[in-house]
């Protein structure tokens, strides 16, 4: 079975979350455009007042000259405090004639006259910063008017705060939705991997259950349906055309074999058809059991807690003194309480089909070794031998029926034994490889560990 799907590396969460991000961006890039407007029209804003208070001092100056002036100045003065604006005139020795501040601010330096258009100036104040004019009037008259920038700057940063304010939130509507919409699409996707997995461990009649939604995943999973429907149709169609044929042929060629029985006469050449009868119904027979296991591959029903361990070593002792007799030095190292759910009888001729091949490809000399051990999850079947191997143009073909490499055509079998060895592996959720080797064959078979009863 495949791993749980991870919610944070999805592909849903991905595209949410950048979909999402675009939009945040594109609002917040908007945000700061509206915040540049709104600076400026500020800004626009304290000029047009400052030109208008510089408009009505112009109107008094011109009517009473600095009496005037003066007069203005120090009405405005009375009901504008220093936090709000600063309002100062002084005579040619610098004596405050009118205002609201002592003294000329540091570093302001008075240029050009009341009715001349300049640019304002920074003027530095008790409320921080002030933007305004300062003037020197027709015979030495310094005139400073300027307004704080505080209700623009209060303005400003409360206008920060709620861009930073919205952008926080439209990140954590966002994390959200990539969170819902990722667990949602994760959730559809893992429906179709668990059916995937029961299918691949032999299950062909799985189905999801539920009516199918109206959107591209229920489109989906009909489709998945539909093609299961049509693979469960061909492997039955394909299953009861070997049996029937293996049922069938069987039959005849026993019939066949009896009668060959009773004939007299030739003995030599009634032993050799009788042996290639016999040859044959072996492959009907080994054809049923493949068929059976691939059938019944992934099923619980019938399996039951066996002692893998004492199983392994019982079929390794019949086939030990069949390797001395052939000159192999053959080695068995099996761990104890390697317990599996299996059957009995397919688990002795999974290992004595291994064993036999094992045997079988290799010459006098050779080594022959089984090995069971357990390991975190899985007890860890390994038979191998230094016989010449498989070829390594075989190794994708190795468990299809009938692969055999040319150069073991003269030796008896039809290559059935590791297609017969992996229909029972997957009958009991075991999985098969063929590790690469330096130098002969090498099999391993992960099987399901259980829990010694």
């Amino acid at each position: 079975m495949r791993p749980r799907l991870p919610l944070l590396g999805s592909a849903a969460l991905r595209v949410t979350l950048g979909v999402a991000a675009g939009i945040i961006l594109l609002s917040v890039g908007a945000m700061a455009v509206q915040y540049r407007i709104t600076a400026s029209a500020l800004e626009d804003r304290q000029g047009e007042l400052m030109a208008a208070e510089l408009a009505g001092f112009a109107q008094f100056y011109e009517q009473r000259r600095i009496p005037g002036l003066r007069e203005a100045i120090e009405a405005r003065a009375t009901v504008t405090g220093p936090d709000e604006a600063l309002y100062l005139l002084q005579d040619r020795n610098g004596q405050r004639l009118a205002g609201n501040i002592a003294s000329w601010p540091e570093g302001v330096v008075p240029s050009g006259s009341l009715f001349a258009a300049a640019p304002m100036v920074e003027v530095p104040g008790p409320a921080g910063a002030y933007r305004g004019v300062a003037r020197e009037l027709p015979g030495g008259f310094p005139l400073l008017a300027a307004r704080a920038m505080t209700p623009v700057t209060e303005t400003l940063r409360e206008l920060r705060g709620t861009i930073l304010r919205v952008a926080a939130g439209l990140s954590a509507l966002a994390l959200l939705a990539g969170w819902l919409v990722a667990r949602a699409v994760v959730g559809r996707i893992g429906r179709l991997n668990a059916l995937a997995d029961r299918v691949a461990g032999g299950e062909l009649s799985a189905r999801l259950p539920g009516p199918r939604t109206r959107d591209e995943f229920g489109a989906l999973e009909t489709h998945f349906h539909a093609m299961l429907d049509r693979i469960e149709a061909l492997n039955r169609a394909t299953h009861r055309l070997s049996d029937t044929i293996a049922h069938e042929l069987r039959t005849p060629l026993n019939r066949i074999r009896q009668r060959l029985g009773r004939i007299e006469g030739q003995a030599d050449e009634i032993a050799a058809l009788q042996a290639e009868i016999a040859g044959t119904v072996r492959i009907f027979d080994s054809l049923l059991d493949i068929s059976s296991a691939e059938a019944a591959s992934g099923q619980r029903p019938g399996l039951v807690p066996v002692d893998f361990s004492t199983l392994a070593a019982e079929v390794f002792d019949l086939y030990a003194p069949l390797a001395e007799d052939r000159g192999l030095q053959a080695a068995a190292r099996i761990a104890p309480d390697c317990w599996v759910l299996g059957e009995r009888n397919l688990l002795a001729q999974l290992v004595s089909n291994l064993l036999d091949n094992a045997i079988k490809f290799t010459a006098p000399g050779d080594r022959v070794e089984l090995t069971l051990a357990p390991e975190a999850d899985r007890h860890l079947l390994v038979v191998s031998d230094t016989g010449p191997g498989l070829p390594e143009e075989l190794r994708g073909e190795a468990f299809d029926r009938f692969t055999r490499a040319d150069r073991d055509r003269d030796r008896q079998g039809h290559g059935l034994g590791l297609a017969l060895v992996q229909a029972i592996a997957a009958r009991h959720g075991a999985r098969p490889t063929l590790p690469p080797v330096r130098r002969g064959f090498r099999i391993e078979i992960a099987w399901p560990k259980l829990s010694r009863p």
